[in-house]
């Protein structure tokens, strides 16, 4: 039961780098300034919030693993 958070960090993750290398934003000379521009006036970057949603459940899963 403990793996699921691993499971489904892993998946975050790869799904929010293929998402920032992927996704066009509205200004920005290079995919990172894309995201960052999308991050702050749209609330919303392409696949940075899969990513660091990914890496919250791998610590969480950790966190999870050390109490029990």
């Amino acid at each position: 039961m403990l793996i699921i958070p691993f499971i489904l960090g892993v998946v975050l993750i790869i799904w929010g780098i293929y998402r920032m290398k992927t996704d066009d934003g509205l200004f920005g000379k290079n995919q990172k300034s894309k995201n960052i521009f999308n991050l702050l006036l749209m609330g919303e970057a392409s696949g940075l919030g899969q990513f660091l949603s990914g890496i919250l459940l791998i610590v969480i899963g950790i966190i999870g693993f050390i109490v029990k």
